[in-house]
């Protein structure tokens, strides 16, 4: 399952929640948590359940739940209804606990969905490797925003002031075999810097970006997208490894460049990619 662009919809909106689903996003996240007022939990409670009940779209659906003791409310109205729920985003997660608690109150009510354990505070980024190893985890979140604030930093665009955090949490993921999905890009007019920012997130092994807008969509799926000549490379490597295997040979060459492990490995996440995103 591609997880290249997580885009966020705010609970107590019923028409943008309609929409998120047309964008094009590989998952859709319905917020109970920042995006709604708190005295509009209630309303969007209702609405994301009625919403949930009645569409089946082809993209990964998740509902973001508040931290704490507010879960237990968004979890109970989530079940009272029929929900395509595919997956559950917990914000400010501190510790493998906070997983855990989250997992056994869907169990509670019949929910049966993996958790996507955002990591946006000091503790949670120290504790980002227990967050990761924690059963019910099945991808670590980076969110510089929240994490700015919880250090006092100043966010900038180059993001040197939260730079060990986001090669940190995506260090955990890594470890444990789960998805890493690098933090947003505020400014939804400037798809310069996010493309530019996408590409940082990549190079660092990210597998996917959250989004709170539909245009950043786009331009994230096609950053995370390998190109033609890219998959072309890969699948000559991956060819080629075959017939060194046979021939007994550890090392070969592919159009002059020698390959061993590494490449390799890269190589088969190029074409892990390509298929994700439907080209091969």
């Amino acid at each position: 399952m591609a997880r290249r662009s997580v885009l966020f919809s705010p609970g107590d909106q019923p028409e943008l929640l309609r929409k998120a689903p047309k964008s094009g996003a590989d998952v859709v996240v319905f917020d109970l948590e920042d995006a709604v007022a708190p005295t509009a939990k209630a309303e969007a409670r209702e609405a994301v359940s009625d919403v949930l009940g009645t569409i089946d779209p082809d993209c990964e659906v998740c509902v973001r739940v508040n931290a704490g003791e507010v879960a237990e409310d968004d979890v109970a109205a989530l079940a009272a209804g029929t929900p395509r729920l595919d997956s559950v985003m917990l914000p400010k997660t501190a510790s493998a606990e906070d997983v855990e608690t989250l997992a056994a109150g869907l169990g509670d009510h019949g929910l049966d969905a993996p958790v996507l354990a955002l990591i946006e505070s000091a503790r949670g980024v120290q504790n980002a490797d227990e967050v990761a190893d924690a059963p019910a985890t099945d991808a670590l979140l980076f969110g510089a925003e929240d994490l700015a604030a919880d250090l006092g930093a100043t966010r900038t665009d180059e993001g040197t002031e939260v730079l060990y955090a986001r090669e940190r949490v995506v260090l955990a993921a890594s470890a444990a075999g789960v998805d890493a999905i690098d933090t947003l890009w505020t400014d939804f007019e400037d798809t310069d810097g996010l493309r530019a920012d996408t590409d940082r997130g990549i190079e660092m092994g990210y597998d996917g970006k959250m989004a709170i807008h539909p245009g950043q969509v786009g331009v994230i799926n096609d950053a995370f997208t390998p190109s033609d000549d890219r998959i072309d490379w890969a699948e000559k490597v991956l060819a080629a490894r075959e017939e060194a295997e046979d021939a007994g040979r550890g090392v070969f060459a592919v159009e002059g460049e020698m390959i061993d492990a590494p490449l390799i490995a890269q190589a088969e996440r190029i074409v892990e990619r390509a298929e994700a995103a439907g080209k091969r």
